[in-house]
């Protein structure tokens, strides 16, 4: 007898679902097999049919929140002062807000920010190679200091249930990359 394709992915999603639960209010070392199945309502054989434990339940949440590169809109470096394309990552990170505020959160997955910067350095590096003739390990230290500090504001915003406002927080964001933190500081000495 086949299984309906329906009736499988809502079971699988509602693994996930019961794992998301737990997994936003304690660490994954600390959830079980049990714990998810008996919060979904189903038995651990269930389980083991989608997911052959918990980390590769999470392991698969994570992979669908990684936007591949064929996924990102292509980067064009119009000019020097153009920048990153921080609507974009602005557009990925509140569509996926639900998941990404925890993973990257302290009790989150602490590979999770290096997944989601390796999924784009890609697309970004051939957009500045493409405009600008620059050693290429320069560019990758400047691509990942640029991508933690978008990732760690993004989720700061997050976390401060998103007080400035989105365009506030994307115009900081590129003038502190075009002009770096010191030159605002001391444009706003009270």
């Amino acid at each position: 007898m086949k299984k309906r394709p329906e009736v499988t992915a809502q079971t699988r999603q509602n693994l996930i679902d019961a794992f998301w639960s737990l997994y936003c209010e304690k660490r994954i070392e600390k959830i079980t097999v049990k714990e998810i199945t008996q919060k979904a309502g189903y038995n651990r054989g269930t389980f083991y049919e989608y997911f052959t434990d918990v980390y590769d339940l999470l392991e698969q949440i994570e992979e669908s929140l990684v936007p591949a590169i064929n996924e990102l809109p292509p980067i064009s470096i119009l000019n020097e002062k153009m920048g990153m394309p921080l609507e974009m990552f602005m557009a990925v990170y509140d569509q996926n807000s639900k998941y990404y505020s925890v993973l990257l959160g302290d009790n989150g997955d602490p590979a999770f920010a290096s997944k989601l910067k390796n999924s784009t350095k890609p697309v970004i590096r051939q957009a500045f190679l493409e405009k600008f003739s620059m050693d290429p390990i320069e560019l990758d230290f400047i691509l990942e200091f640029i991508l933690s500090a978008m990732i760690g504001i993004m989720s700061y915003w997050f976390s401060q249930d998103k007080i400035l406002p989105a365009k506030d927080l994307i115009s900081l964001m590129y003038d502190l990359m075009e002009n770096g933190v010191m030159n605002r500081v001391q444009r706003n000495v009270l």
